[in-house]
C-alpha cells in the first residue's frame, strides 16, 4: 500500500529568531535575503530542512553557518503553517530561537544572504512572509520564560552586574521594574554569587560582579523549586 499522496507537503523549512542584548537593547538577527522570493529584503534567517537531516539538526546547522558554534541556547517555538505563508509553494516552517551574546561571535551572512546585522526587537524594518507574526510570538514566548525560568543568563557574560540583569529582564519585559523589589526578589532565590570582582574600566563608580549558579539551581529543580520573577502590573512600558 502506497503511504504517498499527489497533494502530500514535502517542503519543511526552518526559520531561527536569533536574540542578543547590548547596551540594554534587546536585538533580533536579520538576514539580507539574496535569492527570491523577496531578494534584497530584510528577514529571518531560516532554510529548508535537508533529507538527511532532523529539525534539530537541521536548526544547529542554521545557527553553525551564521557564528560559527553548536552550544548556543536554542528552543522550538511551534510550527508555523499558514496555506499562503510562502508564495508559489505549499512551505511549512518550524521556528527556534537562540540566545547569544553577540560580542562573543563573529556573525555571517550564510550561505544566500547578502548582509546580517542585528536590529532593535522594538524597531524592525518590515519583513517579508509571515516573520512579522514570527517574532512578535517569539517575543511572547521570551517574555514568558525568562519570568518562570532563569534562560535570560543566557544573553549576559557569564560575570555581570545587578545592573546589567535589571537591564536584562526591562528589555525583555519592555517594562520598568522597581529596582529594590526585583534586586529583593533575586537575591532570596539563592541563585547568584557574589564575586570578589567589581567592573573594570568604566566611567562611574565600579559595580560588584555576580554570577548565576547553574548548578544550585538544577538542585533546587529536583526538590521542587520555583523560578518566578514577577511581572508588574499598571507600569508604563519602555519606549
Amino acid at each position: 500500500m502506497s503511504h504517498t499522496h499527489p497533494e502530500q507537503i514535502d517542503r519543511l523549512s526552518l526559520d531561527c529568531v536569533i536574540l542578543g542584548l547590548e547596551a540594554g537593547q534587546l536585538n533580533i538577527l536579520l538576514i539580507q535575503r539574496g535569492i527570491e522570493p523577496h531578494r534584497g529584503e530584510w528577514a529571518l534567517p531560516g532554510g529548508f530542512v535537508l533529507l538527511e537531516e532532523g529539525i534539530d539538526e537541521a536548526s544547529r546547522r542554521i545557527l553553525r553557518e551564521m557564528t560559527g558554534v553548536d552550544n548556543l541556547f536554542l528552543e522550538q517555538v511551534r510550527a508555523f503553517g499558514a496555506v499562503d505563508r510562502y508564495p508559489g509553494r505549499r512551505v511549512i516552517t518550524l521556528v527556534y530561537y537562540a540566545l547569544v551574546r553577540p560580542g562573543n561571535y563573529q556573525l555571517i551572512a550564510g550561505p544566500e544572504a547578502l548582509e546580517a546585522r542585528w536590529f532593535s526587537s522594538r524597531h524592525l524594518p518590515p519583513l517579508p512572509f509571515d516573520h512579522n507574526v514570527i517574532v512578535q510570538e517569539t517575543l511572547a514566548l521570551l517574555q514568558y520564560k525568562v519570568r518562570h525560568q532563569p534562560v535570560g543568563f543566557e544573553l549576559l557574560p557569564e560575570k555581570f552586574t545587578l545592573f546589567q540583569l535589571q537591564e536584562l529582564y526591562e528589555a525583555i519585559l519592555g517594562q520598568r521594574l522597581d529596582k529594590p523589589n526585583f534586586r529583593r526578589k533575586l537575591m532570596r532565590m539563592n541563585l547568584l554569587v557574589q564575586l570578589d570582582e567589581y567592573q573594570q574600566e568604566v566611567a562611574h563608580r565600579a559595580a560588584r560582579l555576580y554570577r548565576f549558579d547553574k548548578d544550585r539551581y538544577d538542585d533546587l529543580c529536583r526538590e521542587g523549586f520555583v523560578f518566578e520573577v514577577g511581572y508588574p502590573k499598571g507600569v508604563k512600558p519602555l519606549r
